[in-house]
């Protein structure tokens, strides 16, 4: 009965995550952007020639447009982010970083759009918003660098099925894929609704449907990241099932004060947004530094 089971997991695993769905998910998800980009664009042409009328200022520069084809690509992050949860726990929440690094990116090109140009740039709450979120981009992708660094010797490997038996190397691997297999419905579930939700308000009031989305960074990520925290804390609890040693308990529990920091990121503006979002980077990071030190120097070994 249980290997019927575990066939019938690997089965939907190897559909829905095998690295012949990834390349197909890949080809799909260029095919929309590159159409979305263009319907954005041909969006903001009828917006400029008075043909529809709204306040958005996505619609009032064709540098916004690029924000449309980033959405699409960080859906592609997040499936990228499951496809992960089975490699390696310090791998799966690297991509929680990469997806809000990306959100922060993909900002910059809304914020440019909000740009002013005033002479009293830090007066200026849409060009002082630029500024924060210009150098948050920088210092995330520099703290991302470092994160990977230190699990380059890791690449091909499960981070906590190091020094396991073989049995339960196969049990975790096998509760990870049921949880990634669960996870992508899920993805599409509330991408579906998000997306549904946004297109009602749009086709009840074009002009102020795009603009009562305050903040479009959060539509999807916002609920996404709360299904993450509720896997994070699973993955954790069934670890010591697997594992009771001290820091690598400690990192788990820390990658989950990090994916909670990066929730609490979306109900919040301004420099307090740029700050939880570098501050749950680099709290990830430290961690991981931390428990590396204690792999590595073999402190407390006889644990």
């Amino acid at each position: 009965m249980q290997s019927e089971s575990n066939t019938t997991i690997d089965k939907l695993f190897n559909r829905l995550l095998s690295l012949r769905t990834k390349k197909q998910s890949e080809r799909v998800i260029l095919t929309f952007s590159i159409a979305s980009y263009l319907v954005h664009l041909g969006l903001i042409l009828l917006a400029y020639y008075g043909v529809i009328q709204s306040e958005s200022k996505l619609l009032k520069s064709p540098i916004a447009a690029i924000y449309t084809p980033f959405s699409f690509i960080l859906v592609y992050e997040v499936y990228l982010l499951i496809f992960f949860l089975t490699k390696s726990i310090s791998f799966y929440i690297g991509k929680q970083y990469e997806i809000i690094t990306l959100i922060v990116i993909r900002r910059i090109f809304k914020d440019i759009g909000d740009l002013e140009l005033a002479s009293k740039w830090f007066n200026t709450q849409s060009d002082l918003q630029f500024t924060y979120d210009a150098i948050t981009s920088l210092i995330l992708f520099l703290l991302i660098y470092f994160y990977y660094q230190n699990l380059k010797d890791r690449a091909e490997t499960n981070d906590l099925s190091i020094g396991l038996e073989e049995s339960k190397i196969k049990g975790f691997i096998r509760l990870k894929k049921t949880i990634a297999i669960l996870l992508v419905p899920v993805l599409l579930g509330v991408a579906a609704y998000t997306f549904a939700d946004w297109l009602f308000a749009v086709g009840t009031d074009f002009g102020k449907g795009i603009v009562n989305f305050k903040n479009m960074n959060s539509i999807f990520f916002d609920e996404f990241f709360t299904i993450l925290i509720v896997v994070d804390v699973l993955l954790l609890l069934a670890s010591f099932f697997y594992s009771d040693k001290f820091h690598k308990i400690i990192r788990n529990s820390g990658f989950i004060i990090s994916t909670i920091l990066i929730k609490i990121s979306f109900s919040t503006e301004g420099l307090v947004n740029n700050l939880l979002i570098i501050g749950a980077v680099l709290f990830g990071f430290l961690i991981l530094l931390i428990h590396n030190k204690f792999e590595n120097e073999g402190v407390m070994k006889k644990e």
